[in-house]
């Protein structure tokens, strides 16, 4: 057996493909030598990466064009929307691009700030003021990983001098998310006070978020209606449930888990109250006393001195050393009368005034009462039963409903001047009810439907294929072998007579029988003849 035919009796399709015509085997090599050159230098080539995605079709075109002037080669990858280049350059390519201002991000900022026009009134400066600072902050708020794409709108009024015209600028921001991801309450309140911080007399409370989907993400403070009830109903829920959760954790080492249930029930006070009061008090003790001034004014005036005597010369004369009445030696003498040439002193007046001014005792309050503050509690708590030691369910004591009780005031910061409510209830908790069966489970038995259908699906194609399809197959295999193996013997008994004939030349020369046998042979089954040829011509050259 020749090497071919060992080949051929290995892998018996290449038999069959030998038995094709020849451009056709010709254009199948020349495919697959192809596809191998082009796999090999595919493997061989640089391996690229994402350069930018989720570009708009300006900046994807700039990039575009920047690239090829680059030299840098590219491709594009997800419907166009992403630019890759080769792994070893994708640094170097962000680093070249961002000199030339690439990508821009689909919005202007500070930039167009670059070029002044000359001659451009102030409304015209100030617009291109405005969609500057609108784009610096779109391209902030897009540094954020749940953002795609940010567009913001300032409405900022023109400034007046009267107080009572102006007005509060506001914002409004519409966010593209990326997909799957949503924005938390702490980063749409930074989002808020970002884009506050950077506008002049802008408040947070003045910016309206809009996701791409129409959903209000943060109203601006002006919430209708629902919005508001929605909130404070979110916000009431919360308590409770924290309030519950307390009461929950602080007993469950006391008496076990699943062995005690409470509910909470708050009424909150929502309204937004302020309230100033100025208060005037007496002043405190005299000792305590706060003295703003003092002023104390004293008068004294002495008496007049009266000239008395016989007129002429010694009435005349200056007054002697007048002597006081406790000091003088004869008051009798006094008392009589004056004498000639003595002087006689009229008591002495004095007055004194005091003025003193306190300081009031002033009090001035300016009270803003919180929002969301609670009017009243209701706590409802029912422990269950505990077991004796027989394992019977038994109540608790006194005192330990006392303790419990003590724990769940303290736990939700109880107040009776508030009017809260708390009841604490010992009762026996029912068994809880037996689980369904798997077998009577809704959802095991839609699932087992489901499955069941696939599972029967799959039998049938299984029966089809071997009762049908396979024994016809094989038949038809058994068939091609058996027709097969009658020509190759027929041809053997043919070769033996022909040899035979040959040893034998006085027998009757049957060439004619054999000759009309063969092309009926050939007739029948061309491939056949075919085959057993090409063995006759490799016998021939082996030889």
């Amino acid at each position: 057996m020749t090497n071919l035919e060992k080949l051929t009796a290995r892998f018996p399709f290449l038999e069959r493909l030998a038995a094709l015509p020849r451009p056709v085997l010709l254009g199948a090599a020349a495919g697959l030598v192809a596809l191998v050159i082009v796999s090999l230098l595919w493997l061989r080539g640089p391996e690229y990466k994402v350069l930018f995605s989720n570009l708009q079709d300006k900046d994807g075109g700039a990039i575009v064009s920047a690239l090829g002037k680059l030299n840098v080669p590219y491709r594009f990858n997800n419907n166009g929307s992403a630019i890759l280049v080769p792994g070893d350059q994708v640094h170097a390519t962000r680093m070249m691009l961002a000199e030339q201002g690439l990508p821009q991000g689909g919005g202007v900022g500070f930039e167009l700030m670059d070029n002044p026009q000359f001659g451009a009134s102030q409304f015209a400066e100030q617009v291109t003021y405005q969609r500057a600072v609108e784009g610096e902050l779109a391209r902030s708020i897009e540094a954020m990983h749940s953002v795609e794409t940010a567009r913001v709108h300032l409405a900022i009024p023109k400034q007046t001098l009267f107080v009572r015209d102006r007005k509060q600028p506001t914002a409004s921001v519409l966010l593209n998310l990326s997909p799957g991801r949503s924005m938390t309450d702490g980063q749409i309140a930074a989002i808020a006070w970002l884009i506050a911080s950077s506008v002049p007399g802008l408040n947070a409370d003045q910016v309206s978020i809009v996701d791409q989907s129409g959903r209000l993400l943060s109203s601006g403070g002006n919430l209708d209606g629902l919005g508001q009830q929605q909130t404070h109903l979110k916000f009431t829920e919360e308590l409770e449930q924290r309030l519950g959760a307390r009461i929950i954790s602080i007993l469950t080492p006391v008496v076990g888990r699943n062995n005690v249930h409470a509910q909470v029930s708050a009424e909150v006070d929502f309204a937004q109250r302020e309230q100033t009061s100025e208060v005037y008090r007496p002043n405190q003790k005299p000792d305590e006393a706060a003295i703003r001034s003092e002023q104390t004014n004293k008068t004294a005036q002495a008496g007049s001195q009266t000239a008395s005597g016989i007129p002429g010369a010694l009435s005349n004369e200056p007054p002697s050393q007048p002597v006081a009445p406790i000091t003088a030696p004869n008051q009798a003498a006094n008392a009589t009368g004056n004498q000639p040439g003595a002087v006689v002193l009229n008591p002495t007046s004095q007055t004194q005034n005091a003025t003193i001014n306190y300081e009031l005792d002033r009090t001035i309050s300016h009270i803003k009462n919180a929002v969301g503050a609670i009017n009243r509690l209701s706590v409802a708590v029912v422990v269950n039963y505990t077991e004796d030691e027989n394992g019977t369910p038994a109540p608790l004591s006194a005192e330990i409903m006392q303790q419990i009780n003590t724990l769940v005031r303290e736990a939700i910061g109880f107040s009776a001047e508030r009017g809260d409510s708390l009841n604490v209830v010992n009762s026996l908790f029912s068994d809880a009810e037996p689980a369904l069966p798997v077998w009577k489970d809704p959802d095991i038995i839609a699932l087992a439907k489901i499955l069941g259908q696939y599972f029967l699906l799959f039998i049938a194609l299984m029966l089809i294929w071997f009762k049908g399809i396979k024994p016809f197959l094989t038949a038809l295999q058994q068939q091609k072998k058996t027709e097969i193996a009658n020509q190759q013997a027929l041809i053997r008994k043919e070769e033996e007579a022909r040899k035979a004939k040959a040893e034998e030349p006085v027998k009757h020369d049957h060439y004619e029988d054999n000759l009309r046998v063969v092309k009926a042979l050939a007739a029948q089954d061309p491939r056949a003849v075919a085959m057993v040829l090409r063995t006759w011509m490799n016998e021939h050259d082996g030889k």
